[in-house]
C-alpha cells in the first residue's frame, strides 16, 4: 500500500451501495459484489465481512486493508463493510439504542439484505466483541471468524473500568453539546483527553492524519460513547468454549489499549484458535500493515481451509 491516502484514502476499496434493511431504513455498505452469481461465501468464494473498531470509520480501520485483501485469492472473494451503527459519516442513525448486540444485529440484517448465506466474520478491536456476539445471535450465518486486537471482555483491570466509567458520564454532556450544535467541541474535548491519556496513534503524513480525525469526528459522538460504554460490560468468557466454526486470533504483544493479556485470554477461552502474534501496539492495522497483513491473510487461510 502506498501512503497517499489524503486524496483516496481507500485505495482499492469496494465500492459503496445502498440497502435498505427492515425497521432500521437505508445505509450505505462497501461491497465488491457476488461473484459469478454466487455471494453465498462457497469453499472457493468465501464472503468476508470486515467489522471495524470504536471510534473509527470501516475506511480508517481497513484502508490499508482493502487493496491487499482484494488481491488474496486471486480476487476470487466478496469483501462488505460497513460503518458500525453510530460511526463514521455512514453508520446508521436509526435505531434506539446503541449496544454490542445492536452492531451484531445490523451485521447480520446487512447480510440478509445482500443475499449472503454465509461469510467469514472479521473484527478488530471493537469489531472483534461484535463479531463474537454474531456468532453468539447468528451462528447461521457465521462461517468462520477473525479476532484481531480484540478480547473476550474488556471492562477488566482498574484503568479500563476507570475509562468505561467515563464514556458513560459523558454521554449526556456530549448529547446537550449535539443538541446545540456543538458536536465538534464534544469531539475536541474528547480529542484532549484521549491524546492526554492514551497518546494519538499518528502517521508521518499530515494529511493522512487530518483525515484519519475526520472520519472519527464525523461519528454521533454521544451514541459512539454509548456503544464504548456498553463494550465495557461484554464478557463472552462463559460461552466462547462453545464456539463451532474455524477461528482465529491475531495478538497485537504490545498493545495498551486492549491489554495483551486480555488478548491471549480470548486464545485461551477458544477451543481450538490458530494464533498470529504481531509484535506492535494496538494501531497496527493501519500503522503496522507489514505486520498485520501477513498475519491476517494467514488466519483467512486457515480459517478457509478448515471450514
Amino acid at each position: 500500500m502506498t501512503s497517499a491516502f489524503a486524496g483516496d484514502p481507500a485505495v482499492a476499496a469496494p465500492p459503496w451501495r445502498r440497502i435498505e434493511l427492515p425497521e432500521l431504513g437505508p445505509i450505505e455498505v462497501r461491497d465488491s459484489g457476488p461473484l459469478h452469481g454466487s455471494g453465498n461465501g462457497s469453499a472457493d468464494e468465501p464472503t468476508i465481512l470486515l467489522l471495524h473498531g470504536w471510534t473509527t470509520s470501516t475506511d480508517l480501520n481497513w484502508c490499508r486493508t482493502y487493496e491487499p485483501l482484494a488481491r488474496w485469492r486471486d480476487g476470487q472473494i466478496r469483501i462488505v463493510t460497513w460503518d458500525h451503527r453510530a460511526h463514521g459519516a455512514r453508520g446508521l442513525r436509526t435505531g434506539t439504542t446503541a449496544l454490542i448486540d445492536d452492531l451484531a444485529d445490523d451485521t447480520a440484517a446487512i447480510a440478509g439484505a445482500l443475499g449472503i448465506e454465509r461469510a467469514i466474520v472479521v473484527g478488530y478491536s471493537m469489531g472483534g466483541a461484535v463479531a463474537q456476539a454474531t456468532w453468539r445471535r447468528h451462528p447461521d450465518l457465521v462461517a468462520g471468524l477473525v479476532l484481531g486486537a480484540t478480547a473476550a471482555r474488556f471492562g477488566v483491570g482498574g484503568r479500563q473500568r476507570r475509562d468505561f466509567t467515563l464514556m458513560d458520564r459523558g454521554i449526556g454532556p456530549a448529547r446537550l453539546l449535539e443538541s446545540v450544535g456543538c458536536s465538534a467541541l464534544a469531539w475536541r474535548a474528547v480529542r484532549w483527553f484521549g491524546d492526554r491519556h492514551a497518546g494519538r496513534a499518528a502517521t508521518d503524513d499530515a494529511s493522512f492524519d487530518d483525515w484519519a480525525w475526520s472520519e472519527t469526528r464525523s461519528g454521533v459522538l454521544s451514541r459512539v460513547l454509548a456503544v464504548g460504554h456498553d463494550l465495557g460490560g461484554f464478557d463472552a468468557t462463559d460461552w466462547l468454549c462453545e464456539v463451532d466454526v474455524p477461528h482465529a486470533v491475531l495478538v497485537c504483544n504490545d498493545d495498551d489499549i486492549v491489554p495483551t493479556v486480555r488478548q491471549r485470554e480470548l486464545v485461551d477461552a477458544l477451543p481450538a484458535p490458530f494464533v498470529y502474534e504481531m509484535a506492535t501496539d494496538h494501531a497496527a492495522c493501519v500503522l503496522r500493515p507489514d505486520l498485520f497483513i501477513p498475519a491476517l491473510t494467514a488466519a483467512l487461510d486457515e480459517v478457509t481451509a478448515a471450514r
